[in-house]
């Protein structure tokens, strides 16, 4: 079967190559599925870099999450041959077939089809995770979320408006922000460049955020740090500027607000009812119709390397999809 196989690690794709491998051996309490669509996350690009904080032994197939058709599980296991799934593992996603501990899939909500699924997992499970878990999200809060062309942060954007929250976005590329307003439809889309605090105290009438949901870091992190209103959750997704900020402890203690770091897939090893819950609870809102991933653009595997680039380059306003094939 075809596969994407991270053969060395390199700054610039080129230990990645798609190739032909055996199909994967199925082992006891694992549950095998045709992949029919798998999404492209931050960490997968980081992987292949060796700058993630997984770092699989190379080579490996990569691919964190995907949709598809289970062909083979144990007998009694919750699923069967023909269940249409999502989920998968850290690593395995970008190939014909994977092979995955059944706690690690889900069933598909009703009414997705498969790259809507492979688009929504990792993504809605970290905003959910971080705005709901750690943030405690209520209805009426003004959530701040960076990076929001990103699949991470419109899902975070998404979420938080179904839950009733009011919802600013910001994106460091302005020419994206029409695009940002109309899949994400916050209150309002900002850039994040200098001191936009104003424009946050502006918007929110001087109350701030409740929530600050940054998968950005760097320079953003350092000005939400005057963002976050008093009691307010300042939630550290990841440093996508390549800066890890630093913070005087002062400053949370004057303002009184926390900063939460969050491990989504972590926190759902650590707490799997929690996890499963988690599932549910995006599953019921995927259904309802209340949340729908955004997806840039769906691709055949083939075509790797263009989405990779696209999103080295920050192109993307939503997911990519590949479709082995």
């Amino acid at each position: 079967m075809q596969a994407l196989r991270v053969e060395r690690l390199s700054s610039d794709l080129s230990g990645v190559t798609l190739t032909d491998v055996p199909t994967p051996e199925r082992r006891a309490g694992e549950v095998r599925v045709a992949v029919r669509a798998a999404s492209l996350n931050y960490p997968d690009l980081l992987m292949t870099r060796g700058e993630y904080q997984f770092r699989p032994e190379v080579p490996f197939t990569s691919g964190l999450e995907f949709a598809g058709e289970v062909l083979e599980a144990d007998p009694g296991s919750d699923f069967a041959p023909g269940d249409r799934v999502m989920g998968g593992n850290k690593t395995g996603a970008f190939a014909a077939q994977a092979c995955v501990p059944a706690e690690r899939l889900s069933p598909m909500p009703a009414g997705l089809d498969f790259p809507a699924a492979a688009a929504m997992g990792a993504a809605y499970s970290t905003a959910f995770t971080g705005l709901v878990e750690l943030a405690d999200l209520s209805e009426g809060q003004w959530v701040l979320v960076h990076g929001a062309s990103g699949g991470v942060g419109l899902a975070a954007c998404d979420l938080a408006r179904a839950l009733g929250a009011r919802v600013i976005a910001t994106t460091g590329s302005p020419d994206k922000a029409e695009r940002i307003a109309a899949l994400a439809r916050p209150e309002a889309v900002i850039a994040a460049e200098g001191r936009f605090r104003e424009q946050v105290a502006d918007l929110t009438g001087g109350h701030l955020a409740d929530i600050v949901f940054d998968p950005v870091g760097g320079d953003v992190f350092d000005e939400s740090t005057r963002c976050v209103a008093f009691g307010g959750k300042l939630v550290v997704v990841g440093f996508t500027s390549g800066r890890i900020a630093d913070i005087s402890t002062n400053i949370p203690l004057i303002k009184g607000f926390s900063i939460v770091g969050l491990r989504a897939g972590e926190y759902a090893r650590r707490f799997p009812e929690q996890g499963r819950a988690i599932n549910r609870a995006i599953a019921k809102l995927a259904e309802a119709g209340a949340i729908t991933p955004a997806i840039d653009r769906i691709l055949p595997l083939s075509r790797w390397r263009e989405g990779f680039d696209a999103m080295a380059r920050r192109e993307l306003v939503g997911k990519v999809v590949f479709q082995p094939g």
